[in-house]
């Protein structure tokens, strides 16, 4: 039996690997206040042949995860971030401890969105790309996003092998 958490993982992190896409993500992070894993869960939703979101489920998503990402993703973000930046030697080892920590508070908030993910259904590539645009568009407006976008689509040419 599939794992649509374990699922959802791979895919954040096969996109976020693709060219360009981790510092677009960092604008929409820091820039657009938008939350990298709730864009990447509707990409996914529609690339997993789950569909498109309405905005009230954007919404409900969005408030899902806000405390969990306020109180404990962003407050480990905000120490890596702290720990890289200073001057410190052999700072090398606690920064790769902030990050795994920081990446596990993130693998919890992404179990809390699958947790409303509804179950996949069958979909052809085609529908299935015009679902996951559809769904960051919805969540990011017309903030810009050309890497993920031109991520996706090089996805959909591989027929979303993961």
């Amino acid at each position: 039996m599939s794992d649509p958490a374990a699922e959802f993982w791979r895919f954040a992190l096969a996109i976020y690997g693709r060219p360009g896409v981790a510092p677009a993500c960092i604008v929409l992070q820091d820039q657009y206040d938008r939350d990298v894993n709730v864009m990447l869960f509707g990409c996914w939703l529609g690339v997993s042949g789950r569909g498109e979101l309405t905005q009230s489920q954007l919404d409900a998503a969005d408030r899902a995860v806000t405390p969990w990402r306020k109180t404990v993703v962003e407050n480990f973000r905000a120490a890596r971030r702290a720990i890289k930046a200073a001057d410190e030697p052999d700072k090398d080892a606690i920064y790769a401890k902030a990050k795994a920590i920081e990446l596990d508070a993130e693998k919890f908030l992404q179990r809390r969105l699958v947790a409303m993910a509804p179950a996949p259904t069958v979909a052809g590539v085609p529908e299935r790309l015009a679902a996951a645009l559809a769904n960051l568009t919805l969540y990011i407006g017309d903030a810009p996003a050309e890497p993920i976008v031109t991520a996706l689509r090089a996805m959909a040419a591989e027929g979303f092998a993961a």
